[in-house]
């Protein structure tokens, strides 16, 4: 048996799967403790040792993985994604580059391409990017319309919240995330008792349409995300 092959079963065994996935887990939880003043003075040397230690273990699995499949490890988006990762936590964290010691956390994120389950959350999300965009420039519209509405109708009697597009956009956000909107709107009634259709008609278009819009989306990627994978299973 070849270098390669021996590797490549190396690489794809359970127990050395579930290796790397405890190490990921431990790291994640080292990593956290890091940021606690009085466990980072008491144990920071042993956490920093255990850092140091799940990466060398990260980037001997990333070596294994490189002699295993050569360039077909590139081929694969979750070992790029791996390899950037672990490469981020290799450049040296110092003067400029010091704002890449808190990337370190990144490392965590491992746990998408270990886990199958995940990976395919993350798969139904990318797939479902293309309607989602639709979705969210209709939705930027709607908030747009709205803002000059609001503008237009509310400035005067709600300053505070819509006394130009920029103020009442983001009134109109922090509506349609639910946030204090009756406040909102009792105020504005109280000079304009009309404007309640206005705040009901753009809460059940911003919010429950868009909401179903995006669901439906989501079913569709995840429905043909599983059609996809049943199809490979089946070759």
């Amino acid at each position: 048996m070849s270098v390669r092959d021996r590797a490549r079963r190396l690489a794809e065994a359970q127990g050395f799967q579930r290796t790397i996935l405890v190490m990921i887990l431990v790291n994640a939880v080292t990593l956290g403790a890091e940021t606690a003043p009085g466990l980072e003075a008491g144990v920071g040397p042993l956490l920093h040792a255990i850092d140091r230690t799940a990466l060398a273990v990260f980037v001997a699995e990333l070596v294994l993985k490189l002699v295993a499949y050569r360039g077909a490890f590139f081929k694969d988006p979750w070992n790029c994604f791996d390899f950037l990762v672990v490469g981020i936590a290799l450049v040296p964290a110092s003067g400029p580059l010091s704002v890449l010691r808190a990337l370190r956390v990144l490392r965590a994120l491992r746990l998408i391409s270990i886990v199958p389950s995940m990976r395919k959350v993350v798969n139904t999300l990318l797939s479902a990017i293309p309607g989602m965009a639709s979705i969210v420039g209709l939705l930027v519209l709607v908030l747009y319309v709205a803002g000059v509405m609001a503008t237009k109708l509310f400035g005067a009697t709600s300053p505070e919240h819509f006394a130009d597009l920029g103020t009442s956009l983001w009134t109109l956000f922090q509506i349609m995330t639910g946030e204090a909107w009756p406040d909102i709107a009792r105020e504005v009634m109280a000079d304009q008792p009309g404007a309640w259709l206005f705040f009901l008609v753009y809460i059940l278009v911003s919010t429950f349409v868009m909401l179903n819009l995006f669901l439906a989306v989501m079913v569709s990627a995840a429905e043909r995300v599983a059609e996809e994978d049943a199809s490979e299973q089946r070759r």
